[in-house]
């Protein structure tokens, strides 16, 4: 009964809250940059070396690069805060749900709207604004709920 009331406490927040709002955008931001950046230059790398690759494989790959790639620039700004085995640590403790249903949401819409994986001068932007969308409210709920963040 006592997980019961914990659970339906954590699940009936106030979704009005500007600074949560604020801080969960500021951390889905830096989340962002992170997983573009592997993500980005995985597709990069695949479309100008025009290696002929399944579109699943490279995006399996850009997926795991970008989360990869959150990880070190997490660390990195971590850094500033504690020791480096205390940033890598909270980096990896990271939500990886969130992190995963980003780089997801920013593949499928590459292939939705490109057909492959590709980056185009227009598919971009709107891989980074479903990128930021996507997560958004579950960081919300993270740190509303649950009191978590990774900065």
């Amino acid at each position: 009964m006592e997980n019961v009331l914990a659970f339906k406490e954590q699940i009936s927040i106030n979704w009005k809250c500007k600074h949560t709002w604020k801080r969960s955008g500021y951390n889905t931001f830096w989340c962002l940059l992170g997983c573009s950046i592997g993500d980005f230059g995985t597709i990069a790398f695949f479309q100008f070396s025009e290696i002929d690759w399944p579109i699943l494989a490279i995006m399996s790959l850009a997926i795991f690069n970008g989360i990869l790639t959150s990880i070190i620039l997490e660390t990195i700004i971590l850094i500033r805060q504690m020791t480096l085995s205390l940033a890598f640590k909270t980096a990896i403790g990271m939500s990886l749900i969130s992190m995963i249903s980003m780089e997801v949401a920013m593949n499928v819409t590459d292939v939705i709207l490109t057909g492959g994986a590709k980056l185009t001068w227009w598919v971009i932007p709107l891989m980074l604004i479903v990128g930021f969308l996507t997560p958004l409210p579950y960081n919300y709920w993270r740190l509303k709920a649950l009191g978590k963040s990774c900065h």
